[in-house]
């Protein structure tokens, strides 16, 4: 089998399952527990803060462990806006793009739905791209949060998330950026970037699913989601996942020591599966930014076709892949994603997309651009025999 969906998950790394047995084992106190187990679980769980600090090169108390990026994008989302409208009763607008993870989507739909907010959605060009124009023509002053994703996790654009920021903060708006898919891949320096909040998986890194983190800016107001005993400074409360911080520290460690190494080998072998997809199958139309996009993503819409009967015959030849986000369960509507980039309904349902992590082989992708080639001619083949 040839797995190239390390978009929607990525196996465990034995790396991160050996740094996390201690605490899924003997070491498995509470970290609030004031007793020796408890005091080594919660020496632990400053480790796996500190070690994440570092590779974000924040500080410690701005790390909040979270259970995966959903929740992080939630905590953010909500935490922020709503903190920021107690303080001010006008701020009660928030400016996402039409191109986010329905973690973020849904977030803002919630506070309009029971908070009174307006949800104003900043368009994408035809690349998945969010101008800074664009961006500019939607802040007002009663905003009071912009997320933008920093790279998409079915076309895999990458945002000028620094321009965007830049903009944001030039009025006083708090920025969060949703970075599971560019984690591991792309610069995470809050600082740099400018960003105020950004969310992290640890299951996209090589760490099991089910935990995650938000970088929340020291001084940020932040309202909990989930209340309770007051764990991580309050902003998240729950008995803490120390073996799934750890991991999360492990994995994030070592994926940010690969990516110098392994962005440009990676990069080159998606364009040269690019090049053979579209040789092979000439019509496919490859879809997201054709140069401003995540190494680890290539995705295209092959009119005339199903996405999903293209991708039961590429499993069929050992190919596996995704037809878009793994997180839009059950849906077979078209994705939202490609019609913001102006792509035809009808064409969007023929999306496939192909992500890879940084093991992957040049005789991997040359292997699954023949399976392309054939699985595209088979599914048309089948369409054709059907119509007569």
């Amino acid at each position: 089998m040839i797995f190239l969906d390390a978009a929607a998950t990525t196996p465990v790394r034995r790396e991160v399952l050996d740094a996390m047995w201690p605490y899924l084992a003997g070491g498995f106190g509470n970290p609030s527990s004031h007793h020796t187990l408890g005091e080594a679980a919660a020496a632990a769980l400053t480790g796996a803060r500190t070690a994440v600090a570092a590779v974000l090169g924040c500080r410690a108390g701005e790390v909040v462990f979270t259970s995966g990026g959903t929740e992080a994008d939630n905590l953010a989302i909500k935490g922020i806006a709503l903190a920021r409208q107690a303080a001010n009763p006008q701020l009660n607008r928030v400016v996402i793009s039409a191109v986010e993870h329905p973690a973020v989507e849904e977030s803002a739909r919630y506070l309009e739905r029971f908070h009174g907010f307006a949800v104003d959605v900043v368009p994408v060009d035809a690349t998945g791209r969010v101008t800074p124009a664009a961006l500019a023509g939607l802040l007002r002053p009663e905003t009071a949060l912009v997320s933008i994703m920093y790279a998409n996790n079915e076309v895999g654009t990458i945002q000028p998330i620094a321009a965007l920021a830049e903009l944001a903060r030039g009025q006083g708006i708090p920025f969060h950026t949703d970075a599971v898919q560019a984690a591991g891949w792309l610069p995470l320096d809050p600082r740099a970037l400018g960003v105020d909040a950004m969310s992290i998986s640890g299951h996209k890194l090589g760490a099991p699913k089910g935990c995650g983190m938000l970088f929340i800016r020291g001084r940020t107001r932040l309202e909990p989601v989930i209340h309770g005993g007051g764990q991580e400074r309050g902003r998240r409360s729950g008995t803490e996942n120390v073996a799934g911080a750890v991991g999360l520290a492990t994995a994030l460690t070592l994926a940010q020591e690969r990516q110098a190494g392994q962005q440009a080998r990676v990069a080159a072998l998606r364009d040269r599966f690019i090049g053979a997809v579209l040789a092979g199958v000439p019509d496919a139309v490859l879809t997201g930014h054709p140069a401003e996009r995540l190494p680890s993503v290539a995705s295209f819409c092959f009119p005339g076709t199903s996405g999903e009967s293209v991708l039961l015959e590429l499993e069929r030849r050992g190919v596996v892949c995704s037809s878009g986000s793994a997180c839009a369960a059950g849906s077979d509507a078209p994705s939202p994603v490609l019609t913001a980039l102006g792509i035809a309904p009808e064409v969007a349902q023929t999306a496939v997309r192909f992500s890879f992590d940084a093991s992957v082989t040049q005789e991997d992708l040359d292997t699954a651009a023949a399976a392309v080639q054939a699985a595209v001619a088979g599914v048309r083949n089948l369409g054709a025999g059907q119509g007569r």
